[in-house]
């Protein structure tokens, strides 16, 4: 009988404890859902930095592409040697700001202005210099990169980057025929407030960034005739040079200094000039846009180069933190030394 009544109630047990397995699973989930989330909660510590990581990423705001505006307007001929009613108007009128930038169209500084024969002034003159770049105003290809510098050869001309977005540019003086500027992919190395040229110590190369090393190439100011003049090196106004030699990233030194342990900001210097032709900023006379390089030339200049230029960045970024550990283990050995001779002393 007692055997019957086991058999008949064991069903009802196996109910009852399934019952109860699943009240204790409710309240599992209930008490996760008070705190934090259950799906990360079975996830692995490093999947949980991966899953925030991601959400910081979708969080973070895009900044805007920057837009150079069609120019809308024309360019004029100015004969600056004529002493004409024309010629001495526009010597009153285009004074400061307005000089320099006209100057700076030309591919000249003021202690070069007397050698100009005709200069290219914009029939508008404005006060963000980026309205006239012939560069485009967002790359594509450098939304990753940090920093980035493109020199232009044919156009005489400069472009600073930042993850894709002109942030300046400016005009250049690169080599002479004879001797002409290294082309292709470099970074930057060193860089000196006043350096002595390799040529002649008498020249001194204010706000120098080394981009090669054993040939001696760098930006740096330096005389702005209005056509490749230099000995190789890269010459900019001094307004720029300076900008650039704060801005710029230089490369990072093994113990001993005899290696690079981490390289500087890429730069990349393409095409050639039209040695005995028309200087190209004159053909804005003919058509505001004359000199523009549109993004699609830019992509195809940079993309073969882009692997490298990522690499070298990333590795950068790994060298700077080992750095700032070292510094900070070095740091600490030094305030415990200091601590235990102080102590030995007490």
């Amino acid at each position: 009988m007692k055997k019957n009544t086991i058999l008949k109630l064991f069903p009802l047990f196996i109910v009852l404890s399934l019952i109860l397995i699943q009240c204790k699973k409710d309240e599992s989930v209930s008490s996760s859902d008070s705190g934090n989330n259950p799906i990360t909660d079975i996830l692995g510590s490093d999947d949980k930095k991966e899953e925030e990581k991601k959400d910081e990423e979708t969080e973070k705001p895009k900044v805007p592409d920057v837009v150079i505006p069609r120019k809308d307007f024309g360019y004029f001929p100015w004969v600056y040697k004529n002493q004409d009613s024309v010629s001495q108007k526009n010597k009153k009128e285009f004074t400061g700001k307005a000089l320099y930038t006209i100057l700076a169209l030309n591919r000249l500084d003021r202690s070069n202005i007397g050698a100009a024969d005709t200069l290219v002034v914009p029939a508008k003159i404005e006060e963000n210099f980026l309205i006239y770049s012939p560069f485009p105003g967002h790359i594509t290809t450098l939304e990753n990169v940090k920093k980035f510098v493109f020199f232009s050869y044919p156009i005489q001309a400069f472009g600073v980057y930042e993850y894709g977005n002109l942030v300046k540019w400016g005009p250049t003086s690169m080599g002479k025929k004879a001797t002409k500027t290294k082309t292709g992919l470099m970074f930057a190395n060193w860089k000196k407030e006043v350096a002595i040229s390799t040529v002649s110590d008498e020249w001194k190369l204010r706000w120098n960034v080394n981009v090669a090393n054993f040939d001696g190439i760098g930006w740096h100011q330096y005389a702005m005739p209005g056509y490749p003049a230099s000995h190789s090196c890269l010459r900019m106004l001094e307004e720029d040079a300076k900008w650039m030699y704060t801005w710029v990233d230089t490369w990072v030194l093994n113990k001993g200094g005899q290696t690079t342990r981490a390289k500087g900001t890429p730069i990349i210097v393409h095409g050639d000039y039209p040695w005995g032709k028309r200087r190209p900023w004159k053909k804005l006379l003919d058509s505001p846009e004359a000199n523009n390089i549109s993004e699609d030339e830019m992509n195809k200049i940079i993309e073969p180069q882009l692997a490298e230029i990522l690499k070298e960045q990333e590795n950068r970024e790994l060298v700077i933190q080992q750095v700032e550990q070292e510094k900070k283990a070095k740091a600490d050995s030094l305030l415990a030394s200091k601590t235990e001779a102080s102590t030995n002393i007490n």
